[in-house]
């Protein structure tokens, strides 16, 4: 096992820049995960720590050792691809061992740590098989098996499920997760899928046009955002963002004004927080709205009902309000009394709950309060 540890990485493409001055410790055995829109520059980094992109800038320690100029092969990794890349002629016994067969390995050293692989991943009663007689989920153990196999002090994932259907992703999920348990060894895993992000990583570090926004826990970043882009990207459905103007700053609290004329609080500190007369984005998730209770008058605004989803276990209610373009998002459980499109209703903003964002949005002092 090692640590991975990225200091001031640059990459461009002529005089085109696409990593903008990485700077991120991976520590020996966690489970990292890349995450962020399409183009972002997630892929490109972790070539480059695979060695497979050339650093224009910046230094790669990989085990304490500077490995900027190591070639691939020796850089202790394995990688696994969103492509299987299986030899189509071949077993999965042979798929799995063809690596450890070119190193020199001996036969017996081959087979058993090809056996170990596919008893640690399920696929042993598959090894005789070949690559067209396997399911999706099947042949991306087998190329997972074959990362396996070479003990690397490092797996690199790049998106590796996503050629799977979602029932597939989710138990691929939890064998990914486990094998780390099993193991022990670091992991840097990439994905634009939040979702895969939110439930593998120890931690996570958000892209966005080639710099990282902010690295946390999937805790930290879901409760936490340090700006709007991570506040939308991470969550289904996304944050609500609601414009505002600051009309009073409170020792603990800030009292907004919102389009429509409702004011509302949120427990953000004032010494560290936003002025009155500034123009701020409030922040609230989904599941944190509710409908106000009769009578219920603090922190509540009023909305028009467009939309309704019903998905079960819960209801996604899409609500509309006087001069706010994007619709809010309610989470109601199945016994919350129902609303129908065209109706109209009352929304509570728990105050310990609202985030505020600047004009340039930053998040703003918040006290981490729970409702």
């Amino acid at each position: 096992m090692a640590s991975v540890s990225l200091q001031g990485i640059v990459k461009h493409y002529d005089k085109t820049p696409v990593i903008h001055g990485v700077d991120l410790d991976i520590a020996d055995g966690e489970f990292m995960v890349f995450v962020g829109p399409s183009g972002c520059g997630k892929s490109t980094l972790l070539r480059m720590i695979a060695g497979l992109e050339a650093i224009s800038g910046g230094a790669l320690h990989i085990g304490g050792m500077l490995a900027n100029d190591v070639a691939p092969a020796q850089r202790k990794l394995a990688m696994v691809f969103q492509s299987y890349a299986l030899y189509p002629h071949m077993t999965v016994y042979e798929n799995m061992a063809f690596a450890l067969k070119l190193a020199g390995s001996k036969p017996d050293e081959v087979r058993t740590a090809v056996e170990r692989a596919a008893g640690i991943l399920q696929i042993a009663p598959l090894l005789k098989r070949r690559p067209k007689e396997l399911s999706g989920g099947q042949r991306q153990r087998v190329a997972i098996g074959r990362a396996i196999v070479r003990t690397p002090e490092v797996f690199l994932f790049d998106e590796p499920l996503s050629n799977l259907d979602a029932s597939l992703r989710v138990q691929m999920r939890v064998e990914i997760s486990r094998l780390h348990k099993e193991l022990g060894t670091t992991m840097i895993y990439v994905t634009h899928d939040q979702v895969e992000a939110m439930t593998l990583g120890q931690r996570i570090a958000v892209f966005n046009g080639g710099r990282v926004e902010q690295v946390g826990t999937p805790h930290e970043l879901y409760n936490h955002p340090a700006n709007l882009f991570v506040a939308g990207f991470l969550g289904t459905p996304k944050m609500n963002f609601i414009p505002g103007e600051v009309v009073a700053a409170d020792d603990g609290a800030v009292r907004v004004r919102l389009p429509g004329g409702a004011i509302v609080v949120a427990a953000v500190d004032a010494a560290t927080g936003p002025r009155a007369g500034d123009r701020i984005t409030l922040g609230v998730r989904a599941e944190h709205l509710a409908i106000a209770a009769p009578g219920q008058a603090d922190n509540v605004i009023d909305a028009g009902v467009g939309h309704v989803e019903y998905l079960g276990d819960l209801s996604i209610v899409y609500a509309t309000l006087d001069g706010v373009p994007e619709m809010i998002a309610v989470k109601q459980t199945a016994e919350a009394p129902p609303l129908h499109a065209g109706s109209r209703a009352r929304i509570h903003l728990p105050a310990s709950r609202c985030l505020i964002f600047n004009a340039d949005g930053q998040a703003l002092g918040h006290r981490r309060a729970h409702a």
